[in-house]
């Protein structure tokens, strides 16, 4: 575990929540949840089937989307007949619906089965989101129910129970495995998180004991209901970060809203009372992000340029079906050292900023490298070993290839939501991003028409227009200048403002009581 201080920062607007997850001050990682998020990864449907596809062994699911949801068949999981079992029942207006530690389970499936054996158009399924909607695709579906807590998982309809590897000490492992077989219902399965280490066992089975609850009384709700139905809610992105990455390396939370700093403060005294404290309101007149410095890291390292050490920098492509990363050296290749010692150094530094920005922008697909040439093999191994040591510590399935001959790395990384893509190049407000400019000379044609129009308002009292030093220079210059014409023809005093803080064209009229005049 990481032993620099972490600091999650929240910024609440009227739209969204932005999150920002800072490890010793540097962003490490981004979320952007809109207030009206739905189809979030671990959320629970009632779905309808659409249409089978046999050539694919899929399905499609109504869940309520815009595109219907994807399900594979090997995402149905072994124990999809029992689930399909409890859903009618709890779907039936007849019959109650037993504990599921009551529940006769059905055969597994056939693990090289087709999806036409289970399912037909039409049949209503409880499915869970696995991967939320991107670009041009619906969700990714799964059958293979599972509730997160805290400190466990909850599987339904399967006995088996796992601990985190991630726990280093074998007897923690052990005495965490048999404390949950002594206190885990019949047909349920746990997976013990990391967080699990050292947790006593009435902890453990308070959670357990809310998973359950939650997990049955989700059917109890479900008599006479017509599907797409939202089942069981995933804890909003918020929530879900503290519960995932809440540890003892958290120094602070930050947030701008005070009712949601009233539901996190209440969350986290549940979860981890002891941790209650580092929730702060933030309530100073300075925007959150900008007092963090993260307004400032977002645009440089959301960029299609990212420097990252001595002048060395990645160029990031992304494209429909890759992203592209090239490593160059920049000043540092102008080192006294060789050239071979030169690469190294690099490549190792870039492996560090590409592991942040994979986890930062949330790429996922292939992910191609170029890093700088190296000669040695024991050399480009480092570079290959260093990147495995970095990724291992991010949650995120991936699989990392050795650099070829050719200096290339491959990466496949699973992505489950749309990836962070933020623009920081901004528009030109001179040209709008044309590359091409009123001429300066019909400006004054048209500030004079502007002037005229106002002119002929019955307003009273002075006109200040407001305009960049290099046109007010010319709009004043001479004892026949264009602001004395314009008082002599209009009968108006126009009094020239000059602000260097306006584009070269950026002009406002102000009337007397110091009102911009809308035009």
């Amino acid at each position: 575990m990481n032993s620099v201080g972490k600091e999650l920062i929240i910024n609440v607007t009227s739209s969204e929540i932005n999150i920002a997850l800072l490890e010793g001050k540097e962003l490490i990682e981004l979320n952007k949840e809109r207030n009206d998020t739905i189809f979030s990864v671990g959320d629970i449907y009632l779905g309808k089937v659409k249409k089978i596809m046999p050539g694919l062994n899929a399905a499609f699911i109504d869940v309520g989307y815009k595109k219907d949801a994807f399900l594979h068949y090997l995402d149905l999981g072994p124990q999809f007949r029992s689930l399909n079992k409890l859903l009618h029942l709890g779907l039936s207006e007849k019959y109650r619906v037993p504990p599921l530690h009551k529940f006769k389970t059905e055969p597994d499936i056939d693990k090289g089965g087709k999806i036409t054996a289970v399912l037909s158009p039409g049949k209503y399924v409880l499915v869970q989101i696995a991967k939320e909607p991107i670009s041009t695709k619906g969700p990714r579906l799964s059958s293979e129910i599972s509730i997160a807590g805290r400190n466990l998982v909850l599987l339904p309809f399967s006995n088996k129970v796992s601990v985190s590897q991630k726990i280093e000490s074998a007897e923690e492992r052990n005495r965490l495995k048999r404390l949950i077989v002594s206190i885990k219902p019949n047909n349920y399965g746990v997976i013990v998180r990391t967080v699990a280490e050292k947790r006593k066992v009435a902890d453990l089975d308070n959670e357990l004991r809310d998973l359950v609850k939650k997990w049955e009384g989700a059917f109890k709700n479900l008599k006479g209901a017509y599907p797409p139905r939202l089942v069981i809610r995933e804890l909003d992105r918020t929530s879900a970060m503290l519960r995932d990455y809440l540890n003892s390396t958290f120094n602070n939370i930050y947030l701008n809203d005070e009712s949601i700093y009233k539901e996190i403060k209440d969350y986290i005294k549940n979860i981890a009372p002891e941790k209650e404290k580092i929730v702060k309101l933030y309530t100073k007149k300075v925007p959150i992000f900008e007092k963090f410095g993260i307004d400032n890291q977002i645009k440089s390292l959301f960029g299609k340029t990212v420097p990252f050490k001595n002048g060395a920098y990645l160029i990031i492509e992304h494209t429909e079906a890759l992203h592209v990363i090239d490593v160059n050296s920049g000043n540092l290749s102008k080192s006294e050292k060789d050239q071979e010692t030169n690469a190294l150094e690099v490549n190792l530094a870039a492996a560090e900023e590409i592991s942040r920005q994979l986890r930062l922008r949330d790429m996922g697909g292939i992910i191609v490298i170029d890093f700088i040439d190296m000669h040695t093999q024991e050399n480009k191994h480092k570079v290959y070993e260093k990147l495995q040591e970095l990724m291992s510590k991010v949650k995120t399935k991936h699989h990392i290839l050795p650099l070829s001959k050719f200096g290339l790395m491959q990466i496949t990384r699973e992505r489950v939501r749309p990836e962070m893509n933020i623009k920081t190049i901004e528009k030109c407000p001179l040209c709008s991003g044309t590359g091409e400019i009123t001429p300066s000379i019909i400006l004054i044609n048209e500030l004079e028409n502007k002037l005229k129009y106002i002119t002929s308002r019955p307003e009273k009292g002075k006109i200040t227009l407001c305009v960049h030093p290099y046109i007010a220079a010319y709009l004043t210059k001479g004892v026949l200048s264009p602001s004395r014409k314009w008082q002599w023809k209009y009968k108006k005093i126009i009094k020239i403002k000059s602000d260097s803080s306006y584009t070269f064209l950026e002009y406002h009229f102000i009337d007397s009581d110091n009102k911009e005049i809308i035009l």
